[in-house]
């Protein structure tokens, strides 16, 4: 041993440099241990006649931004995790982005070899044409969508779904995740297993429902197909628009019933259970939760 070396750093020294390699070799089988990156960008052009865009991406996130634009655009980040950075390297460049044209619709898919020790997907930014009507589904990625003029379809089966500055009918599904749609028109369908569901600025028809979880909608105009919120475990909170029009239908089997408003011909017909009329009634306001409060505001 050298002067002024102690026995820790001369034992480092020797065994140190060995130590570190076995731990490498054990970790360079560890299934996702390494990774690798790359950015895409894609442009499309529409069937000639071909106002849909039916997307699915299994495994990523998904952003659908509507602009004044003819064509679509794609930028796509693929990530690959993998054994080794060659096993990560081949598993990226197999990652495809695949368009086809199906009848009048343009049909995007993300395409990821599967195998049990390796892990692929790929984010997704999208901008569309403003009027397009799309079709959107993924299995474990967020889903989001902006700016659209036409009609939308958004499946997810483990993630959150947000909706914004939409004019057109919405319809949205998901299991274990929640719905946020903001600044929307039409008619609006929402389900989740478990997840909450939270809709603002909202004109036009609701119908939400959800196992477990709050519902929250705040409307600025009812349509002419009302509004029925429904969930097993959770609160309903409904505000509504300083003059509205509406037949109301509140029930609870297990909780209490808020309400703020001024209801004309109101009775109960039982605990848990409110009946009335808003302004000159008309929509049907329905209002149901197993477990939780309702509060009409």
């Amino acid at each position: 041993m050298k002067p002024g070396r102690s026995a820790r750093d001369e034992w480092t020294r020797l065994h140190g440099s060995g130590f570190g390699r076995f731990l490498r070799s054990l970790l360079s089988g560890i299934p996702w241990s390494e990774r690798a990156e790359e950015d895409v960008v894609l442009r499309l052009v529409l069937p000639r006649h071909g106002r849909t865009l039916r997307l699915h991406n299994a495994n990523g996130r998904t952003r659908i931004v509507g602009a004044d634009r003819s064509d679509i655009e794609v930028r796509a980040r693929k990530t690959a995790r993998a054994e080794s950075a060659e096993a990560a390297k081949r598993l990226l460049e197999a990652i495809r982005i695949v368009a086809d044209e199906v009848g009048d619709a343009l049909e995007l898919e993300v395409e990821v070899p599967r195998k049990w020790n390796r892990r692929g997907y790929a984010n997704l930014e999208v901008s569309v044409p403003r009027s397009l009507s799309l079709q959107v589904s993924a299995s474990n990625g967020k889903i989001a969508i902006e700016g659209v003029r036409g009609p939308v379809e958004a499946r997810s089966s483990n993630g959150s779904v947000s909706i914004v500055d939409v004019i057109g009918d919405i319809a949205i599904s998901t299991s274990n995740a929640m719905v946020c749609c903001s600044c929307t028109r039409g008619r609006l369908h929402a389900r989740s297993s478990n997840g909450k569901i939270e809709l603002d600025q909202h004109c036009g028809s609701i119908d939400a429902s959800t196992s477990n979880g709050l519902i929250r909608a705040a409307l600025e105009e009812v349509g002419k197909g009302g509004v029925q919120l429904a969930t097993s475990n959770g609160r309903i909170l409904l505000e509504l628009p300083e003059e509205v029009d509406a037949d109301v239908d509140i029930r609870v089997d297990n909780g209490v019933i808020r309400n703020e408003r001024p209801l004309c011909q109101c009775f109960r017909e039982k605990d848990g259970q409110i009946r009335g009329r808003l302004g000159s009634g008309g929509s049907l306001i329905k209002l149901r939760t197993s477990n939780g409060a309702i509060s009409l505001r």
